[in-house]
């Protein structure tokens, strides 16, 4: 295999790479998708996507008041909010956890990732090794994260975070780039994804029409999680079950020594980008297990392994080259093994990514209204529906954004710009871990970590960080622009305290037509309201 044929996959020029090619991002979603986590379950009830893509997360959930169910009446509702003060609403049990948990970990990464990690690393041999590699670092930064989080009871992930070890500047510099760049990204990477895997069996022979796939991603939005979750788990058992027939088979040419290894990447800039396209599949592990630390020790393994066991089917069947070829690595997959049956690998691929889709734009709502309440966004995005109790206005706003990330059908650029600024944000909240145990030694943490651990991440984190700017300077050098970018931002809206009078007039104004027009109200602390 050329060192062309596995060329990184982080060159902007690169316009005819397709929209599958580099689906592999989020820490996430982050975040290295990753940093994306599992933020979930937004104030009505609703299951969510990645880490800032849902109304709340787990933790974030316990952290609000009940609120009355919505199909009590009305007047109940009603009666019940006044006592107990207007706020976003508590409603996640035991079910609705567990579902979360495996409906977010297992995401769209696993079904197109495998090309973006292949094509950096070079080899099957090392792609696999990837691959381990990525489930034990996401282990290990689900581990910290436990920490943090129970540490520092606060909503808003790695906002809450930094803004507590290094104060507000940096927390709003990241609270900006996930604004701009992080969510919206996310969003407009799993729609796009979501379109060419729907469209994919009715355009077999050719690339489906851009034009299509962005009607396609921007029209479809429900609310239908367990079907979604049961789609992506049975898609994934087809596609291990058929892998293991195959293997037995003796179809063992693509993973036996020397062959595994042909081609592999020395490249510590690609094998890092690699890296990028692998933790895109463990992307939403940080929130929840903030409440369910003992999950961390069984989860992460055993997404591990299946994930492991998903690419060897792909390598048993497919050839590198095909991988490398395929628009959609699962469809290729199972055009060869399912024969008639082939539509099947389609739609449930696709309706795996439609409900991290779903949830990611509820998730990523939260981190809004959770900065917003904290005055480093407009007031206006921390208000919530007063019939709903969700964040009406974080919605809209964010939709409006992912929208206009759909005007590019290249998943892959996305995924470029948002990697980098994920890693970075993920860096400085594992700094913060390391800086809380240094300036805050007594601090309560109910869940502590070995300073091993902490330190290990850190050090991989940042090699992630910096490894791609000799390997891709452009992009990581715009993602580095957009987030200082918010410097004079954070200078003029936030430092500066003596604005003009028409400035707060127009503030005024304009959150309160945002209020007449989404029927939206200031969440309120019961403890005020008598």
């Amino acid at each position: 295999m050329t060192r062309d044929a596995v060329q990184g996959r982080r060159q902007p020029s690169q316009s005819s790479v397709d929209c599958e090619t580099h689906v592999g991002n989020g820490f996430s979603r982050q975040h290295n998708a990753y940093e994306s986590s599992l933020l979930l379950v937004n104030s009505s009830g609703h299951r969510d996507h990645r880490d800032y893509r849902s109304t709340q997360s787990i933790t974030d959930t316990n952290r609000m008041s009940d609120k009355p169910n919505l199909h009590k009446s009305s007047q109940s509702a009603s009666s019940t909010s006044l006592a107990n003060g207007f706020q976003l609403k508590k409603e996640l049990g035991l079910m609705n956890g567990v579902a979360i948990i495996v409906g977010i970990i297992v995401g769209s990464g696993i079904f197109v990732s495998p090309r973006g990690v292949l094509q950096e690393a070079g080899s099957v041999g090392l792609a696999l090794i990837v691959w381990i590699s990525c489930g034990i670092l996401s282990g290990i930064g689900a581990l910290c994260y436990a920490e943090l989080g129970t540490s520092i009871p606060k909503s808003g992930g790695d906002y809450a975070y930094i803004n507590e070890a290094f104060g507000p500047l940096p927390a709003f510099l990241f609270l900006w780039v996930a604004l701009l760049i992080i969510m919206p990204t996310g969003n407009a990477i799993a729609a796009l994804t979501f379109a060419n895997y729907i469209l994919q069996p009715l355009f077999p022979n050719c690339d489906v029409p851009p034009n299509a796939v962005r009607l396609i991603a921007a029209i479809w939005a429900t609310k239908v999680q367990n079907i979604f979750t049961f789609a992506k788990i049975a898609a994934l058992l087809i596609i291990i079950i058929c892998g293991a027939v195959h293997l037995i088979q003796g179809n063992t040419h693509n993973l036996s020594y020397p062959h595994s290894f042909e081609g592999t990447s020395t490249s510590p800039g690609h094998i890092s980008l690699a890296f990028y396209s692998g933790l895109f599949s463990y992307a939403e592990l940080k929130e929840p297990y903030k409440n369910l630390p003992r999950a961390i020790y069984i989860s992460l393994p055993l997404v591990t392994i299946i994930y492991l066991l998903a690419n060897i089917a792909y390598f048993v069947v497919l050839t590198p080259a095909e991988v490398l070829s395929s628009n959609a690595v699962a469809v290729t997959f199972g055009e060869r093994v399912l024969g008639i049956f082939q539509w099947i690998m389609p739609l449930s691929v696709a309706l795996s990514t439609f409900g991290g889709l779903n949830g990611g734009i509820f998730a990523s709502s939260r981190l809004f209204f959770v900065g917003a309440r904290s005055g480093h966004l407009p007031g206006s995005l921390a208000m919530i529906n007063i019939r709903y109790y969700t964040p009406m206005p974080s919605l809209l706003f964010l939709g409006l954004l992912s929208l206009l990330y759909l005007t590019t059908t290249q998943v892959y650029v996305l995924i470029n710009y948002t990697a980098f600024i994920e890693s970075l944000s993920v860096t400085f909240s594992v700094a913060a871990l390391l800086w809380l145990r240094i300036k805050q030694p007594d601090l309560h943490r109910p869940i502590r970590v070995s300073l091993i651990l902490p330190v290990v991440f850190f050090i991989t984190c940042t090699f992630l960080v910096l490894l791609p700017f000799y390997v891709s300077p452009y992009e990581t050098g715009i993602g580095a622009a957009i987030t200082f970018s918010g410097i004079p931002v954070y200078m003029v809206t936030i430092y500066w305290r003596s604005k003009p009078l028409i400035y707060k007039r127009f503030i005024r104004a304009f959150t309160r037509s945002v209020q007449r027009l989404l029927y939206c109200s200031k969440e309120e602390d019961k403890r005020q309201v008598k």
